[in-house]
């Protein structure tokens, strides 16, 4: 495992009406960090089209430890588990800096398709080399 870290501040906007993160917040937070991970290995977005293809989601799975508070400093890691012909699964583990408390563990399953059919296709092995697994 070779995660992919970075810290942010939890904003006004991430906050629910019960006061701490929402659940889709952190959706969103992990899709983001799929994203810029696989930006930083150049294996991003416009990488991707190159090759014919993108990734989408074929299932997430998330589970909530513990709530996040607007202007918490949190960790986000995540990290390619596993890439095989067509598919990778990706994990993440978000974590509150000041006390190192896990809040967030997350798995999401990615699929490569072509760009125009969205049938999936083998992985263009120049992107699952950008990854280290």
């Amino acid at each position: 495992m070779n995660p992919y870290t970075y810290q942010f501040v939890v904003d006004k906007e991430a906050i629910d009406f019960n006061g701490h993160v929402h659940n889709v917040t952190y959706l969103s937070w992990m899709i983001e960090a799929a994203t810029n991970h696989s930006e930083s290995v150049g294996a991003g977005h416009d990488v991707c089209l190159t090759y014919g293809g993108i990734w989408v989601a074929k299932s997430h799975h998330i589970e909530y430890k513990k709530p996040a508070f607007e202007n918490d400093v949190l960790q986000m890691k995540t990290w390619i588990e596993d890439i095989g012909k067509i598919a990778s699964t990706r994990r993440y583990e978000i974590s509150r800096i000041e006390d190192g408390t896990i809040v967030c563990e997350g798995v999401t399953e990615w699929v490569f398709v072509d760009s125009e059919t969205m049938r999936p296709r083998k992985i263009p092995d120049e992107i699952r080399h950008s990854f280290a697994v």
